[in-house]
């Protein structure tokens, strides 16, 4: 069901009161203390997975299990196995659909999910699959939907589907360069299925993006970098990718969210 066709109310953290909504501001976390900043700046869903720095990865069901342990707040789970392409083995298929039935079981709202065939074109008898394990949960075609062939053709597969919600760039590295797409695909939903931007998306360029593909729902990390706790920091070796510092944690800022909100509350 689009999200947007019932006015939603949500609890203000911070009047303990509750507000109606009618958009989406949905935050993208990997740990337990960038879903409190998120919901402490006002955000009125997660996206939970790991890894976000390689663009995210299935989320540890315990990281889960406590961050709903402290919020009420709706969390969409990524189901993505494995950082890459979106063409999948029978073996990463088969995590998948366990990995749904783990999150449902757990209490999840939704699940974000999408499969490719190698043509480029949205897997439609695997997508199927996916769905029927969730069935009851909000669905997300995550951004392989920005890696398919044809948008247009894949949005009309999507609303067939019985999906919920779109999450795309417009089918660029940045949801600013992706726009005009964006707003057609906004136009071509037709209310059936919400067009959730993302990629990009910050306090400084969210007024605009909305404005100009009359957009509903936005999707953000909102994350800043946070210097580690250590004090002792070994030189000269890496434990991942050398570009990036052991002593950097990647974090969401609950002030940046609240900027976010604070724009998105003037249109809506």
């Amino acid at each position: 069901m689009n999200e947007l066709r019932y006015r939603q109310v949500h609890l203000d953290f911070h009047t303990s009161e509750y507000i109606p909504m009618s958009f989406i501001l949905e935050a993208c976390v990997d740990s337990v203390e960038s879903a409190m900043e998120a919901v402490k700046g006002g955000a009125n869903r997660l996206e939970l997975c790991s890894n976000l720095i390689i663009g995210g990865t299935t989320p540890n069901i315990n990281l889960f299990i406590l961050i709903k342990e402290k919020t009420d707040i709706k969390i969409n789970v990524l189901i993505r196995p494995r950082y890459g392409d979106f063409c999948y083995t029978e073996d990463e298929f088969e995590i998948m659909k366990r990995d749904i039935q783990m999150f449902k079981k757990a209490g999840a709202n939704g699940v974000v999910i999408g499969t490719l065939n190698p043509d480029g074109t949205l897997d439609i008898a695997r997508m199927k699959e996916l769905i029927a394990e969730g069935d009851g949960m909000y669905i997300t075609l995550h951004r392989c939907f920005d890696l398919c062939k044809d948008a247009f053709a894949t949005l009309e597969e999507a609303k067939k589907l019985g999906i919920n919600c779109i999450l795309t760039s417009g089918q660029k590295n940045k949801c600013t360069d992706g726009r005009e797409l964006l707003k057609e695909l906004v136009e071509k939903s037709e209310e059936e299925i919400e067009i959730l931007i993302g990629s990009g998306i910050n306090s400084g360029n969210v007024e605009d993006i909305i404005s100009y593909t009359k957009a509903y729902a936005v999707h953000t990390s909102g994350k800043i970098e946070i210097e580690s706790d250590m004090k002792y920091r070994k030189e000269d070796i890496s434990m991942g990718f050398p570009i990036l510092s052991e002593y950097v944690i990647l974090r969401t800022e609950g002030e940046e969210i609240a900027r976010v909100r604070k724009v998105m509350e003037k249109f809506f």
